[in-house]
């Protein structure tokens, strides 16, 4: 069944959320027009430049940041349980060494507003495409925070993208688990 468009608020809960536990499918491309997908835990949601705004954190380090370079446009997809052995798998191995769609068998659903595609089998996509990005400096985080999140450098980018669309299943919340 086909997804359908909603207000980015409708699964504002559930992706924060999921967000936390088990984590949300980052999808990301470059100009080899090959998707990879990414566990991320941190991110939010909100308004910023009077714009619907999701943003992710990479790592340089991180295959999806060489793919972000190449790209204007990411999604997040929020995982059914049926997908968090995925969620697992794309926060532990490397877009450089597998294809995670076929690892993990997951099809790639090309998005309404934007290049990069969503996963087919998530709930909750959202299609964002890329307005600003930011690097985290050391010099001006908390220590505590550097002691907790970066004891060995490897300082994030943080990526901007305004949410242009967010499609849903018709039985969003059912298929999430978190009714």
């Amino acid at each position: 069944m086909p997804k359908e468009l909603v207000p980015y608020t409708t699964y504002l809960n559930e992706t924060l959320t999921l967000l936390a536990d088990p984590g949300l499918l980052l999808v990301s491309q470059g100009r080899d027009r090959v998707p990879n997908a990414m566990a991320i835990g941190w991110g939010t949601v909100g308004i910023i430049w009077g714009k619907r705004i999701f943003t992710v954190l990479v790592r340089p380090s991180r295959y999806t940041f060489s793919r972000l370079a190449e790209s204007d446009s990411f999604t997040v997809n929020l995982p059914s349980p049926a997908l968090y052995d995925a969620v697992d798998f794309c926060g532990t191995r490397s877009g450089r060494d597998c294809d995670k769609f076929a690892e993990c068998n997951m099809t790639a659903e090309p998005s309404q507003t934007i290049a990069t595609p969503g996963v087919a089998e998530s709930a909750v996509i959202y299609e964002c495409r890329i307005v600003h990005t930011n690097d985290v400096i050391n010099a001006s985080l908390d220590s505590q925070i550097v002691a907790d999140a970066y004891p060995g450098g490897n300082f994030h980018r943080i990526y901007y993208g305004e949410i242009l669309a967010v499609r849903a299943e018709e039985n969003a919340r059912a298929l999430l688990g978190l009714e």
